[in-house]
């Protein structure tokens, strides 16, 4: 799409002269004075706007005004034969992008316009990245709808506009960063920096240095001063991830700051005070970390000020296939590919599986289940034996050990406790799967006529198996 130029001047062999020269590139309408200016405005947008300081009636400078009003708001330049210190402050004062002295240089002139387009693109492509920003970190963009999720999401509206310090505790998996990302978005510092440092993963001569920064000459290696981290989110929100792994001389400097809202670089001595606020999280119990003095009292009542506890994923189940619809359409459409649907067998198995690893496992399920599907759809022969095998533990207690008493030919063993029926429906259930739903293998796997494995799948219509 051609860009459009609205040229303002009062005198016409200046408007149409810029016009003569400029309307090869872009789409150029004139105004002969502000108010003509305004009308055209109105009626329709710009992207640049040039025009003349002094004129008959209203001035450029009101011209400036109505143009930043917009709603889509024009780059505007300012240009006056008029040419001073003083018109060129108050100009860029009002929000004039530059300013030309008449008469116009047209080579400079074009310079201009093209840096302002490239301003402007630049301004809507940040606009547009902090939408999205806003909408994937916001409330609405955390999946799920269990009481539990529910409880989590109601206590970070809550202190999310504060000021106050935020502990999260769960275990590695469950979205603590997710959680972290939505309080800043939903704070007054979603327009500043949101950073985030996994303590586990650094040494502590590097995380002190990735927190701190370090002055030249500091330490062997140190050829420049380093701005770290803290300088780095100053107006924003710093996540520390881990954090009961830092080691004693990192907590003391952590403590300070929380302390003094200040800092000071390794190898330094002048405080830099800094508004930084601070989100870390855990999967260890920090309690337990003070009793055993691998970690500072004071220093955990400083971060304990508001804590939030996630839940693991097997305390929320309903909110499995939520988040494996999400993933699963996010993968697909990231690989070009029709979104997979999961059979209901599939889907009752993966909502009764534990989920250890919580939504990472999850997450890399589903990837895994579109980069290696074989069909368009997804059911429970699909799926691996440790999420069949770990739903059947979760139903009858331990997993039996192959091989142990009362193994059978399909690999598997009966615990003792289970009852005939039990017994008798575990092992066609596992016939079936191995067999891929082939009933005739089936009923030769578990030593049985056809009949009888039809009469039994009859008995037992949640198995819902076919040919």
């Amino acid at each position: 799409m051609v860009p459009s130029v609205l040229i303002v001047d009062d005198e016409k062999h200046t408007r149409e002269g810029l016009q003569q020269a400029l309307v090869d590139s872009y789409d150029v309408s004139l105004a002969a004075s502000a108010d003509e200016a305004f009308n055209l405005m109105d009626a329709q947008p710009f992207d640049v706007i040039v025009t003349d300081l002094r004129m008959p009636g209203k001035s450029g400078l009101k011209v400036i005004d109505k143009a930043l009003a917009q709603p889509n708001r024009p780059a505007v330049l300012m240009m006056t034969a008029y040419g001073n210190i003083e018109t060129a402050v108050e100009a860029m004062k009002r929000g004039a992008v530059d300013f030309l002295t008449k008469p116009v240089n047209i080579e400079r002139l074009e310079v201009l316009i093209q840096r302002a387009l490239k301003a402007k693109t630049l301004e809507v492509e940040v606009k547009q990245l902090h939408e999205r920003l806003d909408e994937k970190f916001s409330f609405e963009g955390i999946i799920g709808n269990s009481p539990k999720l529910h409880e989590v999401i109601d206590r970070v509206k809550l202190v999310a506009p504060s000021r106050a310090t935020i502990l999260i505790e769960g275990e590695s998996g469950t979205g603590k960063e997710l959680i972290a990302q939505a309080i800043h978005q939903s704070s007054s510092r979603s327009r500043g920096p949101f950073l985030a440092v996994h303590c586990a993963a650094l040494s502590e001569n590097l995380l002190e240095s990735e927190l701190f920064g370090h002055e030249r000459g500091s330490f062997t290696g140190a050829t420049e001063r380093r701005i770290g981290r803290f300088e780095s989110a100053d107006g924003g929100t710093l996540f520390l991830d881990e954090i009961g792994e830092i080691s004693a001389s990192t907590q003391v400097k952590l403590l300070r700051f929380l302390e003094t809202k200040s800092i000071e670089r390794v190898g330094g001595s002048k405080p830099i005070d800094l508004d930084v606020r601070l989100v870390a999280a855990t999967n260890r119990t920090l309690e337990q970390l003070v009793r055993d003095g691998k970690f500072r009292e004071d220093l955990f009542f400083r971060l304990n000020v508001v804590r939030i506890t996630m839940p693991p994923l097997r305390e929320r189940a309903e909110d499995v296939p939520l988040l494996l619809g999400h993933y699963i359409t996010a993968f697909s459409e990231e690989n070009g590919v029709p979104p997979l649907t999961i059979e209901p067998g599939a889907l009752a198995t993966l909502q009764a599986y534990p989920w250890p690893g919580n939504i990472r496992e999850l997450r890399n399920f589903c990837e895994n289940a579109v980069v290696l599907r074989r069909g368009r759809s997804l059911s429970e022969y699909d799926l691996e034996p440790r999420y069949r095998d770990a739903t059947l533990a979760g139903a009858t207690g331990p997993a039996p050990t192959p091989g142990a008493p009362g193994s059978t030919v399909l690999g598997g063993a009966v615990p003792t406790s289970f009852s005939v029926e039990e017994n008798e429906k575990r092992l066609l259930r596992e016939a079936l799967i191995k067999s891929r739903g082939n009933r005739t293998k089936a009923a030769e796997l578990m030593g049985i006529s056809r009949r009888t494995l039809h009469r039994k799948i009859a008995q037992w219509p949640e198995l819902d198996v076919v040919d």
